[in-house]
């Protein structure tokens, strides 16, 4: 067997998970840059997936602590497509996908890590973007460090 070290990934493995929501816990906290918020709206926000499956991965969501899109008013909804259409033409512009890939998993069978808070993944993909890393060794290379993008992306966001 092969291996692949990532000691960058120990403090991942190696850390208790914290209480709660973490899409709360970073609306809640005041550095967004740490907590990779790049975006805050009237009613959703924009943040950086701190496990991405491709460079970019980006959450939109709700302000409100809600699991269904049944549970959002008008405004909510309005605003959380227009982040997401806005997201699609910034990472375009910045990091140049070949296409997305865009979902919502609603319970836990459907994949949801975090059930009780909705999120919108936008995962940007790239043409021959699946590998033998993905298909035999459960790995994925991410190029770019979540800080760098996140310093990239948020002054977009905020123009």
């Amino acid at each position: 067997m092969r291996r692949i070290w990532a000691p960058w990934r120990l403090e991942y493995v190696a850390s208790e998970a914290e209480e709660g929501c973490f899409l709360c816990r970073a609306l809640e906290r005041e550095d967004d840059r740490e907590n990779l918020l790049v975006y805050r709206g009237t009613t959703c926000a924009v943040i950086l997936n701190r496990y991405p499956y491709s460079n970019g991965h980006l959450l939109v969501f709700p302000h409100r602590h809600v699991p269904e899109p049944r549970e959002l008013t008008a405004e909510e909804k309005l605003e959380s497509m227009t982040l997401l259409d806005r997201a699609i033409a910034i990472l375009r512009e910045t990091i140049a996908p070949h296409g997305f890939n865009v979902g919502i998993n609603i319970g836990k069978a459907a994949g949801a890590g975090l059930e009780t808070h909705l999120h919108t993944h936008i995962v940007p993909r790239w043409n021959g973007d699946t590998n033998y890393m993905a298909v035999i060794g459960d790995t994925r290379v991410i190029p770019q460090s979540l800080l760098d993008l996140w310093d990239r992306l948020h002054p977009l966001f905020n123009a």
